[in-house]
């Protein structure tokens, strides 16, 4: 099973950028889907973004048009660029990383957005 570890976060003013690093152990090109979760105090994870193993990409509609989900050019690693940032988008974010039979989750990432 590929260990998996998110960095990038940070905090950042109301309207800044972060960009956020998923690294897998090992390879994740047989993986289904890499997603980005996250989950602020007192409330449940929701799902923010997924890159499934054929490209696509899909997004909750809290943040369409300010996150971007892709693969970076490092090997086993994919990225969320986060634009425009809220405070509510404020919370930790975790990368989960699907395969047929197994999901590997890393331990999350602070991101915390001033107003």
């Amino acid at each position: 099973q590929v260990q998996v570890v998110e960095f990038g976060g940070g905090l950042v003013q109301t309207g800044g950028s972060l960009r956020l690093s998923c690294a897998a152990s090992g390879s994740i090109r047989r993986a289904k889907a890499v997603s980005w979760y996250r989950q602020a105090p007192g409330m449940q994870r929701e799902l923010v973004a997924s890159l499934s193993s054929g490209g696509s990409t899909s997004y909750a509609d809290f943040v369409k048009g300010r996150f971007t989900i892709s693969r970076d050019n490092v090997p086993n690693t994919v990225l969320l660029q986060m634009n425009n940032l809220k405070p509510e988008d404020t919370a930790v974010y975790f990368c989960k990383i699907e395969f047929v039979e197994s999901a590997s989750w890393g331990r999350g990432t602070q991101v915390t957005v001033s107003s």
